[in-house]
């Protein structure tokens, strides 16, 4: 819901339970009468977002939409009519920035000067870069002028903007722009001796084709004194979400970015790839997971990420391990039961059978359970856990309640039916994250010792 400027009328947006349809009402605050202003509608899903925007000159309103298969802002009249595209081409709106938890990807809307600020995947998949066009559709510009990631918030009254950026090899600043001049103060720089600290290795952005020839983004990150002569293990980290990256021209921070940077210092190469509906790119790639999420779609291009990377002269073939975090769990789930690629495996916090989560999420790729048995039953690695290959660490928290641990229950009994061993690591009353400092020291001590025994670290 969203108040118009006369604070009299509100905007009011439903959703059909298929999800494929979004209808915005404007209703009376007074009467409460409705009337209907405009339906978007996708075969696959309508992604929700917060990019409503009705003008001062009580005339028009600006939305995002993905109607031409990619995310992009038009005009419409009040009467729900649309007057023109703001943004066009083969490249997508994102959201950087903004309130916690808002999926905003206009930062500002200037309407003395009649233009736009908003951030997009123009120049790369892999950055989020800050541009300004004219309500017409004139003048795109791009205002952020580092490679990397940028995430900004402007002022009420748009006089100037904080811009929060990093790149792969820049830690992340946070810089005060002025929106009309080229005045800018640094005010802070976050963990800016950090490389030099620590004796970072580079990441390395890299381009690997899937066998239809889509270029899927990926990363690499290489041990200290790498000798292509040599053969290492590697570990893939995986994710595979709906239009949610792991391969950004961002620093890697945090436990997990450290934890790379120990694991390339035990020998390891750490290798990220994104499969075409978790690149972000297009609401037509995403569409490609309809009714199979972590299906055949996400493990055929992880598949052929795999196939390159061990094409690679360096890579040792036999020490080739795999692990995630709930998407992540789940899609390595899916790669160790229907490949035999991996020796071994980590799944935290796992989604094991989409019966088992929640439902606005499951529905808006999956659809009803009794709309789609065949999807379920095909994407249910619960089911396919007798053809485990490689060794598993199955983990999770006593108290998620995202992914609740009925997950990695109904995953480990089909095991023991079978008669596989396996690793198992309990987290008592943690939830989704085990995020607290002793938890968080032990699950990567736990994994790293896992890859120890398994990969042979050291060797």
């Amino acid at each position: 819901m969203k108040w118009l400027a006369d604070s009299k009328r509100l905007a009011v947006q439903t959703l059909n339970r298929p999800q494929t349809a979004l209808d915005i009402f404007i209703a009376d605050s007074d009467s409460g009468q409705a009337s209907h202003l405009i339906r978007e509608i996708d075969d696959g899903w309508v992604s929700v977002h917060d990019d409503l925007y009705f003008l001062d000159d009580g005339e028009r309103f600006v939305w995002r939409s993905e109607r031409d298969g990619y995310s992009h802002l038009y005009m419409f009249d009040m009467q729900g009519k649309l007057l023109h595209p703001i943004t066009k081409g083969e490249w997508a709106l994102r959201q950087s920035g903004g309130a916690r938890g808002m999926s905003q990807a206009v930062s500002y809307i200037d309407e003395s000067t009649a233009s736009i600020y908003f951030t997009s995947l123009r120049k790369a998949s892999t950055e989020r870069q800050l541009y300004r066009i004219g309500f017409d559709g004139d003048d795109l510009q791009r205002v952020s002028a580092a490679d990397g990631f940028h995430s900004i918030r402007f002022a009420a009254n748009g006089e100037y903007y904080l811009d929060l950026s990093s790149a792969i090899d820049r830690p992340s600043t946070l810089v005060a722009h002025s929106t009309d001049s080229d005045q800018a103060r640094t005010i802070a720089e976050v963990g800016r001796d950090i490389p030099e600290r620590f004796d970072f290795q580079n990441w390395e952005l890299l381009t690997v084709n899937a066998r239809d020839g889509y270029e899927m983004p990926a990363m690499m990150l290489k041990p200290r004194y790498f000798d292509v002569e040599k053969r290492y293990p590697s570990i893939i980290y995986v994710y595979g979400g709906p239009s949610a990256p792991t391969v950004r021209n961002a620093w890697q921070s945090g436990t997990r970015g450290y934890y790379n940077q120990l694991l390339a210092d035990s020998g390891v190469i750490v290798f990220f790839v994104d499969n075409r509906s978790a690149a972000g790119k297009s609401k037509i790639d995403a569409n490609t997971i309809v009714k199979q999420l972590y299906g055949e779609v996400e493990l055929n291009d992880l598949l052929d990420g795999v196939a390159w990377l061990k094409s690679q002269p360096y890579i040792d073939t036999d020490r080739v391990g795999i692990w995630g975090w709930s998407g992540g769990g789940t899609m390595t789930l899916q790669s160790m039961t229907s490949s035999s690629e991996f020796v071994a495996g980590a799944a935290v916090a796992p989604v094991t059978d989409w019966r088992y989560y929640d439902t606005i999420y499951t529905e808006r790729y999956m659809k009803r359970p009794q709309d789609n048995e065949e999807g379920y039953d095909a994407t249910s690695h619960a089911k396919r856990a007798a053809d485990l290959h490689g060794r598993l660490l199955l983990v999770h928290g006593t108290y998620d309640d995202n992914v609740h641990p009925q997950n990695s229950w109904a995953f480990s009994d089909e095991l023991i039916e079978a008669g596989i061993t396996f690793d198992m690591m309990i987290y008592p009353m943690r939830k989704h994250g085990i995020s607290d400092d002793a938890a968080q020291r032990h699950i990567f001590t736990t994994m790293f010792e896992f890859w120890q025994r398994n990969l042979g670290l050291g060797d």
